[in-house]
């Protein structure tokens, strides 16, 4: 599920390196036991090895230039347990443990020794602590624009429970030598104190505790460039008592020569630049008991507890407890614990189990990481196998997600699939391929959720969480909550229990409340989640326009002309939407979309702008009128474009063409693949009130001509799944010829049409009973608008060539030549009527009526 791609390897980018160079030097080989210190913000590495000669060394490796150069040298083998490198790489802080007595050792008085070296060039050594504690180092690294900056910042950490800082003054010498400026009397500071638990991360410059006390308090130290420091965060964790256990220190590298196994409290905090932080903690599993670990969401004020039943049959014969590891992946936290099971645990929805990915099993083991496996998390999303000495990135297989979509799968673990794929992993034009085809190739609804309305959603949703991730808690993400009730398929996991809990209010303080950045949206966040708490229904559901769209409808069947004036602005709202959509990808569109006026997916559109605009003005006011109304016109456009697009891809992957909108041949399979793609999407989007491109109703009823029986046909007609738009029924009579078969569905197609739509276009089908009746309405039409005085000179025979000795007719004849340029046209896109034509029909009806031809 998780695949690791190797960033750093200490046989292939330090030893080889090393041996080339000491061979072409002096000839003395030997790289023994190289072993990672710690990663920089830089993201340098630092190591150590031991040389043939008995010396121990310490190198970095730049990952730009993938060059290690030598930092400094002991000449006696030291156990070096913790390292950090300034960023000008002038001073080198090491932190060297005693673990044996051997003969020829550098022998600390104390149990640990820090040193502060001058490297640049190697130069004074300095002694910070002689302690009988572990100790931890770490450079600060501030951003700065100053490119040489002589003054460096080092924290100090002990296993005593206190930080202190150490401002080191740098000077200049002979042009080139960098040394420290009054060693004997480096200014510091009292950080931290009486914690039982610390964690350094290098990213934000940021230095989290974990109080000691009987009520645990998480605080956040801020480093700033100026050298300063402020507690800007605290945040009250409900957990159970900690043992007396040794401190734990989290990035500070890693101890190869700690000597206790830690067995406390396993405790990691994980932030990401959009205002989200999790902390994780687990206590020690013991074997053939279940493993339990705690996820608290702060940017969403819970926290869920999850406990895992583990096999017993795994259990390794060297080994009585071991922790999980915490892989942050930004959109998810993974939990690994190897051989038993994966979690991908999602960091923003925590509504349902079903949107968190869990594997057990072979499908939740990592090849690289298996038992006895020690792993460190590194910042960054990496993970450091200890004892293999590399480093890895980590990302997800796409192709497994791809495999979990199989039938076979359970629908929770199918939607957290799709669901994945869709919002961490996108955008990504080859997976969004797969997933359609997948789509495709499975159209009909699941029993928990709808694919085609999961994949609608959270498309849209990704699209505007990355323009404005205010829209996190007020957009649909899912189809799932539009049931009235949840499936139980995705309402739980089996073997895995899930206790949710409410967190304690963080308290951001200090600088942190005028800063921009993280801090200002992790607190703008937390507004809005206290907001949310009391606002009912604050996500938009497109469901809830379902009342007012049926009302417009009512009054869209009832208009004949002209639209009334409440519809303007949603009229305007279309304007806007088609207005942004006539401007994307028209060279490359094969789907016949977009090219009608399809009046009620034009108000759909509109009506749906205008609710959810009226939404986010009422829950997210702040961001503006102007830039709300950005928004909601880009979301309905996105929709639209997205239908569009799954369209094209099917298509194309069906190899259609135009001759598909000819209604004189019978559709071919692929048609017919097409034609249950977009009933399917029909569906999908009618059950969440969507509209639809305008186009696709006529589309749909071509397709449904081509491929569905007649009878069929007229069935989905008066059912309402297809619609008879004019631009289809105009196709209809002229395409198909006057055939027996052919004029039934004509005739049948007719009396379903309005009475305005019927009268406009039977005059594009040329037949007797349409003549017919063209030329009654025409005469009916002139006669209405005749006036009722009748002038007798209008019987004066001149004024018509065309005279027959029956008065009737006679009258007729002259009426209609005198109005005929007086009256106006009553149908569209029709120059004139044919006079002559009028009155042989007329004579003819004449001469029915009074029985002297059968008709």
């Amino acid at each position: 599920m998780l695949r690791l791609n190797p960033t750093f390897d200490t046989q292939k980018d330090v030893v080889s390196s090393i041996l080339a160079k000491e061979e072409t030097v002096r000839g003395n080989i030997g790289v023994l036991e190289p072993r990672i210190l710690t990663v920089e913000r830089d993201g340098g590495v630092v190591y150590s090895w031991r040389g043939a000669t008995g010396t121990t060394r310490i190198g970095k490796y730049d990952p730009h230039s993938t060059e290690n150069k030598l930092l400094y040298t002991f000449d006696k083998q030291v156990c070096v347990s913790s390292c950090s490198l300034n960023r000008e790489e002038t001073l080198l802080a090491v932190s060297l443990s005693q673990t044996t007595q051997g003969e020829g050792r550098l022998r600390p008085v104390s149990k640990c020794l820090t040193l502060l070296i001058e490297i640049h060039p190697i130069n004074n050594t300095k002694v910070l602590k002689a302690v009988d504690c572990r100790v931890k180092v770490q450079f600060l690294y501030p951003k700065t624009w100053r490119t040489s900056v002589l003054e460096s910042h080092l924290l100090l950490v002990a296993e005593d429970g206190y930080v202190d800082q150490y401002h080191i003054s740098l000077t200049r010498q002979e042009g080139y030598r960098v040394v420290m400026l009054n060693s004997a009397r480096l200014g510091r500071d009292r950080v931290a104190e009486e914690f039982c638990w610390v964690q350094w991360d290098s990213d934000t410059q940021r230095l989290y505790y974990l109080t000691a006390r009987e009520k645990h308090t998480l605080k956040c130290v801020q480093f700033f460039a100026d050298r300063n420091f402020e507690t800007v965060f605290e945040l009250p964790l409900q957990m159970a008592n900690i043992p007396n256990a040794p401190v734990r220190f989290v990035n500070f590298g890693y101890d190869h020569y700690k000597e206790l196994k830690e067995e406390g409290l396993k405790l990691e905090v994980f932030t990401d630049p959009t205002g989200t932080m999790c902390v994780c903690y687990s206590p020690p599993v013991r074997w053939h008991k279940n493993s339990t670990y705690t996820i608290a969401f702060v940017h969403r004020g819970c926290s869920k507890t999850f406990t895992v039943s583990l096999e017993k049959d795994c259990t390794p014969a060297n080994e009585s407890t071991i922790h999980p590891v915490f892989i942050h992946l930004g959109y998810y936290i993974a939990v690994y614990l190897a051989g038993h099971f994966l979690h991908l645990i999602n960091c923003r929805q925590q509504d349902l189990l079903c949107y968190s990915l869990f594997l057990s099993g072979a499908d939740g083991d990592i090849e690289a990481l298996g038992l006895g496996t020690e792993v460190v998390s590194v910042p960054g999303g990496r993970l450091l196998d200890v004892r293999a000495g590399r480093m890895y990135s980590t990302e997800l297989n796409h192709d497994f997600l791809l495999e979990l979509l199989s039938s076979d799968r359970p629908e929770a673990q199918r939607l957290a699939a799709l669901h994945c794929m869709l919002v961490y992993l996108q955008p990504n034009p080859v997976i969004e391929l797969k997933i359609i085809n997948w789509i495709s190739e499975n159209v009909m609804s699941f029993d928990a959720f709808d694919q085609i309305q999961e994949f609608i959603l959270a498309s849209l949703y990704r699209i505007s969480y990355q323009q404005c991730v205010s829209l996190d808690k007020v957009l649909p993400y899912s189809c799932v909550f539009e049931k009235k009730e949840l499936p139980v398929a995705l309402t739980a996991i089996p073997g895995v229990k899930c206790t949710p809990d409410l967190l304690c209010q963080p308290l951001i303080k200090g600088k942190a409340k005028s800063l921009q950045g993280y801090w200002e949206e992790l607190q703008h966040i937390l507004d809005r989640v206290r907001y949310f708490e009391v606002v009912p229904s604050p996500r938009f559901r497109t469901t809830l326009i379902k009342e007012d769209w049926t009302r417009l409808q009512a009054a869209l069947n009832s208009e004949k002309k002209k639209s009334p004036r409440y519809h303007h602005n949603i009229e305007e709202n279309t304007k806007k939407v088609l207005s942004m959509m006539d401007t994307w990808r028209l060279d490359r569109r094969v789907v016949p979309l977009f090219q009608e006026e399809d009046q009620q997916q034009r108000m759909l559109v509109g009506l749906m702008v205008d609710k959810l605009r009226e939404h986010l003005n009422r829950h997210l006011s702040r961001l503006g009128k102007k830039k709300i109304d950005l928004l909601v016109v880009n979301y309905a456009a996105k929709l639209l474009e997205l239908v569009w697009h799954v369209l094209e891809l099917v298509w194309q992957k069906l190899k259609l063409g135009p001759w598909v909108l000819c209604l004189k041949q019978q559709g071919s399979s692929e048609e017919w693949a097409m034609l249950h793609l977009m009933f399917r999407i029909l569906e999908a989007t009618k059950g969440l009130c969507l509209p639809l491109p305008p186009g696709y109703s006529t589309l749909l009823s071509v397709l449904g001509v081509r491929c569905l029986p007649r009878h069929t046909f007229l069935q989905y007609v008066d059912h309402g799944l297809l619609q008879l738009t004019e631009p289809f029924v105009l196709r209809l009579m002229t395409d198909l010829d006057n055939s027996d078969a052919n004029e039934q569905l004509k005739f049948s197609i007719l009396k379903r049409l309005p009475e305005c739509m019927g009268q406009k276009v039977s005059q594009q089908w040329d037949h007797p009973i349409t003549s017919a009746c063209i030329s009654r309405e025409y005469v009916r039409t002139l006669l209405d608008k005749y006036p009722e005085s009748r002038d007798s000179t209008l019987l004066d025979h001149g004024k018509s060539s065309f005279y027959f000795e029956f008065l009737p007719l006679n009258y007729l004849t002259i009426i209609l030549s005198d109005r005929e340029e007086k009256a106006q046209n009553p149908f569209e896109e029709q120059e004139n009527v044919d006079v002559r034509f009028v009155e042989e029909t007329a004579l003819k009806q004449t001469v029915i009526k009074l029985g002297f031809e059968v008709k």
